[in-house]
């Protein structure tokens, strides 16, 4: 966990009662897992739709006895009023990741997901303010950014939405903006850029580029590129994830409070040079097919981090190379 001793040391000695939706998924289960290490009580809430329950198991079979008792879990629906009440009582943060994060999916069922990822957002939010949460910090996305010509990404530039999918996290910007003061909520959006790490499904959520790659490489499949391979991504490991949604819950900077911020590794990376760092460390000789662009696919998507790291001292910790050889020594170790 890339907070300093002292960071750690406070959070650790000092006991809260965190919610964290999307529990069960990617990123939600390493939210889970850290917060768990700090001495923290955490609840989880997810209706399984997306990955079952096997990230969960994971942690209750890699965590000590005393780590799990601290976990509670609610199986439920984001959408579910009584459920988000129940989930929120008490709790003093929520790191809100639940949602259909998947732009195709948005492009072929809108209604679906907007009724999850916008008004699931709304449900919660006005529970969370009706059992007075202390903050609400939520996953939003760089997809609101559009394909724009403005590298890299700065909080502060026109927005271009190109999907319903990042429609919807705009509008969630939007919602707490403007309901957070009128319940007085406090509020923090984070920005994800491609965020890649354990435990992510290769056969998962559009995006998913890394785990897929690395598990056809693995098993000397055939690796799909969509587009000429030029396509610009910033990726950034989940544990720096973890750290900025850590910071953002955490900080005392009332400055720092209702903004959103960019959370990204801040490096630009062409899939052609993710595919030949995956191949170098992976050794393997399978070439790339090249396939047409998907709907909606943003051409360059590079973030500035310099406000989160300003206001809520983030700091990417993980290269991307070295991030990747974890990855790799995962899946390899897998298919042994």
């Amino acid at each position: 966990m890339p907070l300093n001793n002292e960071q750690w040391d406070e959070i650790k000695n000092n006991k809260k009662i965190w919610l964290v939706t999307g529990s069960a998924g990617f990123i939600g289960s390493h939210l889970v897992e850290h917060l768990l290490q700090m001495n923290q009580k955490v609840i989880g809430l997810d209706n399984l739709s997306a990955c079952g329950s096997k990230n969960l198991d994971i942690l209750r079979q890699s965590l000590s006895a005393d780590c799990w008792e601290r976990f509670t879990f609610i199986r439920g629906d984001i959408r579910d009023f009584e459920i988000c009440i129940k989930a929120c009582q008490n709790t003093d943060y929520i790191l809100h990741h639940a949602a259909i994060g998947s732009v195709s999916k948005s492009l072929e069922n809108p209604v679906l997901v907007d009724s999850v990822n916008v008004g699931g957002f709304l449900t919660l939010f006005t529970a969370a303010a009706q059992c007075k949460v202390k903050r609400f910090i939520y996953a939003s996305s760089s997809a609101v950014y559009g394909d724009t010509t403005q590298q890299p990404n700065k909080e502060d530039q026109p927005l271009s939405p190109q999907s319903p999918y990042a429609v919807g996290k705009y509008a969630n910007e939007l919602y707490a903006a403007a309901l957070g003061e009128h319940y007085a909520l406090e509020t923090i959006g984070l920005r994800y850029f491609n965020i890649y790490g354990s435990r992510q499904d290769p056969n998962g959520s559009y995006a998913a580029v890394i785990p897929k790659w690395v598990e056809a490489l693995t098993k000397n499949r055939c690796v799909e590129i969509y587009g000429d391979g030029e396509t610009v991504r910033d990726f950034c490991h989940v544990s720096d994830v973890v750290q900025a949604n850590i910071l953002a819950a955490t900080t005392n900077d009332n400055e720092a409070v209702d903004a959103v911020y960019n959370i990204a590794s801040g490096q630009k990376t062409s899939l052609n040079e993710l595919f030949s760092l995956l191949r170098k460390n992976i050794t393997s000789n399978t070439a790339p097919v090249y396939k047409s662009p998907r709907p909606a696919d943003i051409r360059t998507s590079c973030a500035n981090i310099s406000k989160a790291a300003k206001d809520l001292s983030f700091k990417s910790t993980v290269d991307l190379e070295d991030g990747l050889k974890k990855i790799i020594k995962i899946y390899q170790e897998k298919a042994a």
